[in-house]
């Protein structure tokens, strides 16, 4: 395996220095993440046949990361996915974010987690594996956010073949937070192909249809029936581009599937992906309650990733483990509402093997 070089993500940003950070199991199974974003650079995973490969899209120095993508592999947040028209209403006052997709506000604002410095104190070895911990202190007023919020993602690589991330975050004053991870992947390589042919399983009978600017309507509607109906594996391009007005408002798969749960918070099975010539199967596992499915319909060439390779439309997809999109404005949907003196905690696990 040829790893990303360490001297490639040498750098400062916004006065502090950038860094990569290598975690590796014992099985050989490899995760290289940034502490610029908290990004997953790389993720080196092997085939049916031992052959280890590089199944997250991303760039190969700091400096693709600063012009590129900017959600490639990066924590999302103060609130990942959409917020409509930038607003939500806490104590009677009303909170105005910045509006960047749409007449939405999405992860978070231009200048979300996803491009802040985080804190990080290297590699270190724990009973479950080895961990790297990220931690980002976002002020009062960030991005039109009340209270001072620090959040703490601990990644680690278990000898299980499972990386976890675990996060937690307070608040000084009550504030809304909704954090993912958004790596794309493609289980046959980064740049290899679309991710049409790859099988998914998503656990969720329902699903929140959305609107024409993609915010939920506030209905959870039963995907039985409808091209979103994965509670089956099946092939992902099998129904991407039928004549279906959820298919059609994001020129694909952009939505978000709630999950069965026996218990709200339990840590279970979000969803299961296979790639059938390299056998390479993810299966994703979450304490939230639900996942956002992308299937990179808005990727179009111009992102030049690892080795010069241009990332087309649909060459890999997104399993965003996270609270409902739009959730401040939808008293029926889960509260994402933080309070002082609360902590903000969950995990989810990426497990991979071959079948």
């Amino acid at each position: 395996m040829k790893y990303i070089k360490e001297e490639a993500f040498k750098g400062t940003i916004k006065g502090k220095a950038t860094a990569l950070y290598t975690l590796k199991n014992k099985n050989g199974l490899v995760a290289q993440i940034t502490n610029f974003g908290a990004k997953i650079v790389s993720l080196y995973v092997p085939d049916h046949n031992g052959n280890f490969a590089d199944i997250v899209l991303g760039y190969e120095t700091i400096d693709g990361y600063i012009k590129g993508n900017p959600y490639f592999g990066a924590i999302c947040g103060r609130y990942a996915n959409r917020i409509a028209n930038g607003k939500f209403i806490i104590d009677g006052k009303t909170c105005q974010l910045p509006i960047n997709n749409g007449p939405n506000s999405l992860h978070g604002g231009p200048e979300g987690f996803n491009n802040q410095m985080f804190d990080a104190k290297g590699v270190v070895k724990t009973a479950n594996g080895e961990a790297v911990e990220m931690v980002y202190l976002s002020k009062d007023g960030e991005m039109g956010y009340p209270g001072t919020l620090t959040l703490k993602v601990t990644y680690t690589f278990t000898n299980s073949n499972e990386l976890r991330l675990d996060y937690e975050a307070n608040t000084d004053k009550a504030t809304h937070i909704n954090i993912c991870s958004h790596s794309f992947f493609n289980l046959a390589e980064e740049s290899n192909g679309d991710i049409l042919g790859h099988e998914l399983r998503i656990n969720a009978d329902r699903f929140t249809p959305v609107n024409d600017v993609l915010i939920p309507t506030g209905e959870l509607k039963a995907v039985a029936g409808t091209p979103m109906d994965f509670t089956k594996p099946t092939i992902v391009g099998k129904r991407i581009d039928n004549n279906f007005d959820q298919l059609d408002y994001g020129k694909g798969y952009d939505h978000n599937w709630v999950l069965n749960k026996n218990k709200a918070g339990e840590l279970s099975l979000a969803a299961i992906c296979y790639e059938p010539k390299s056998r390479r199967v993810m299966e994703v596992h979450t304490t939230q309650p639900g996942v956002q499915l992308y299937t990179g319909n808005w990727l179009d060439g111009s992102d030049i990733g690892k080795g010069g390779k241009a990332y087309g439309m649909r060459s890999a997809l997104c399993l965003e483990t996270q609270n409902f999109p739009d959730s401040p404005n939808k008293s029926n949907f889960p509260s994402t509402l933080l309070k002082s003196g609360e902590v903000y905690k969950h995990s989810c696990v990426h497990k991979f093997y071959v079948k």
